[in-house]
């Protein structure tokens, strides 16, 4: 699977990979781009199904998802990279560390949905709905859970994306997480964890977030406090010096 991607920052810098929601392409990363890119080599890639990646027919998998990235590295030349995820992201992040851990140097994953597979009903028929009505008919209340009510920024670029996104591609992604449970391998990550959740996230609520770093060993956890699930985009003064300093 050709992963598409974009490549910023010192050649022979470390790499830091930038794995996005569901919905969303590596745009989504501008916030971060300038502060991560002076230190280390960022790519930012598109999710198979998303973006200017290949959009093969679903159903996808997370190990579909997962083996992407591992293929990436391999395309890259890279035989170990740091690795931050949000949303779906932050399942590949911890799908890497379980199953890839000699190349994930360190994790940040962000509000990321780990078991679904014990009730896959509701992502079952968001795809559904996306295969019959365009990611249109998922696009605003998406944008809901995403950013509080008094965000201020621009959400045009974020509509945009997730009305841009192929319908299967999001549909098949859907049905990957439909199917996810990562808790069983998280007591074997190895590589140092940062945790991120919020307080006001609709689409992966912090109480499932939050059991996580007790998992996983030597996890740290952090809550953003007045953030929804998108917080990356709307809190890049709050997120980037926390990854700048797990990442260091």
């Amino acid at each position: 699977m050709r992963l598409n991607y974009e490549a910023t920052g010192p050649a022979d810098a470390p790499v830091v990979l930038l794995g996005s929601s569901l919905g969303a392409t590596q745009a989504m990363w501008a916030p971060q781009l300038d502060a991560l890119s002076k230190r280390y080599r960022v790519v930012a890639f598109d999710h198979r199904g998303h973006g200017k990646s290949e959009v093969p027919p679903g159903p996808y998998t997370i190990d579909d998802l997962g083996g992407d990235v591992v293929e990436l590295l391999d395309t890259l030349e890279v035989d170990q990279a740091s690795y931050v995820g949000i949303s779906l992201g932050g399942s590949v992040g911890l799908w890497l560390a379980q199953h890839a851990p000699e190349r994930i140097h360190r994790l940040v994953a962000i509000c990321p949905p780990s078991n679904t597979a014990a009730n896959p009903q509701t992502w079952i028929d968001r795809a559904a709905q996306v295969r019959a009505d365009g990611t249109q008919a998922i696009t605003d209340a998406t944008l809901g859970r995403w950013f509080l009510p008094d965000f201020e920024g621009d959400l045009e670029p974020v509509r945009r994306m997730l009305l841009d996104c192929p319908d299967e591609g999001y549909a098949a992604c859907c049905e990957a997480i439909s199917a996810m449970n990562l808790l069983p391998g998280l007591k074997d990550i190895t590589a140092p964890v940062l945790l991120i959740t919020t307080d006001s996230d609709q689409s992966v609520p912090p109480e499932t977030v939050v059991p996580l770093a007790s998992e996983i060993p030597g996890a740290h956890l952090e809550i953003i406090e007045k953030a929804a699930h998108l917080v990356t985009y709307s809190h890049p003064e709050v997120i980037n010096p926390l990854l700048l300093a797990h990442l260091a």
